[in-house]
């Protein structure tokens, strides 16, 4: 029995160290959740950020009298989440750490810009979303930012996902 759980023990801890990969460097970003680090290309694993060429309507204007009138104005939502992730990193090195590759063998990772998650401090501030069909991990966080219409949840927006598929 203890030889057993010694076996499963190493495995876990070999297979974990083997798979595993850790990406450190200063990041040209790409899009809200696509990074270089040096040659290799990372996807931040688990959320999904609009598109670059993908507009958004953000409210700018909201009369309630004897009926409601929303006024909105498109913006391109994918390049502000770019560029919040850009301000977000600043000057400093990012550390990546993944334990797989997507179909475009993009790393799949979580990101950190010293103690701050990317991944999670994206979708919370709402320039990404919680990408469920692959990930529950950042759901909360959509939850959130939806709540306190933070972001792309303040206004209108077609998922990434869709976007991608109609364009």
């Amino acid at each position: 029995m203890k030889f057993l759980s010694l076996f499963v023990i190493f495995n876990f801890l070999f297979l974990n160290s083997v798979l595993s990969k850790e990406l450190n460097g200063f990041p040209k970003i790409i899009d809200g959740d696509t990074i270089y680090i040096n040659s290799s290309k990372i996807r931040l694993e688990g959320i999904d950020a609009p598109e670059i060429k993908q507009k958004c309507k953000k409210y700018y204007l909201n009369i309630n009298y004897i009926i409601s009138l929303n006024f909105e104005r498109e913006y391109f939502c994918g390049v502000k989440a770019k560029n919040v992730l850009k301000k977000k990193i600043g000057n400093i090195q990012v550390k990546c750490i993944s334990l797989s590759k997507d179909r475009y063998k993009r790393y799949l990772a979580t990101c950190f810009a010293g103690k701050i998650n990317l991944n999670k401090w994206m979708v919370k501030s709402g320039h990404a979303v919680a990408y469920r069909r692959y990930s529950k991990i950042y759901i909360e966080y959509e939850d959130f930012a939806k709540e306190n219409t933070l972001g792309i949840w303040a206004g209108s927006f077609m998922m990434p996902e869709k976007w991608r598929k109609l364009n």
